[in-house]
């Protein structure tokens, strides 16, 4: 039976690089980009993202917080059945996903 190992690594408290790592940063570093081998990278073209999907095994992380909400928004989203907290995170992912497509398109 195998049992599943998490860690959590503090990105702002990372261990410092040996030598030999600090070594193929500085190579790297230096490479031009023609100078790098992409052949065994299949291309990440418009086909390629039409056909993309989320990782199925994607659970993005909770955080319990306190939102102040207005009585007839907060009753609204009640009176849609049970999971109102649910509703709530998928609008807000909603609203978020638009704004960083349009942060995108504004900037590339």
């Amino acid at each position: 039976m195998s049992k599943t190992v998490r860690y959590e690594v503090n990105l702002n408290a990372l261990p410092p690089l040996t030598a030999a790592q600090q070594a193929e940063i500085e190579a790297l570093a230096k490479m031009s980009a023609g100078d790098i081998d992409y052949s065994d990278i299949p291309p990440l073209n418009a086909e390629f993202w039409q056909k993309a999907v989320r990782n199925p095994f994607y659970k993005p992380t909770k955080t319990a917080t306190t939102v102040r909400v207005d009585s007839d928004v907060l009753a609204w989203l009640k009176s849609q059945g049970k999971g109102y907290q649910t509703r709530i995170n998928a609008i807000l992912r909603e609203a978020m996903l638009r704004s960083v497509d349009a942060q995108k398109k504004a900037h590339g």
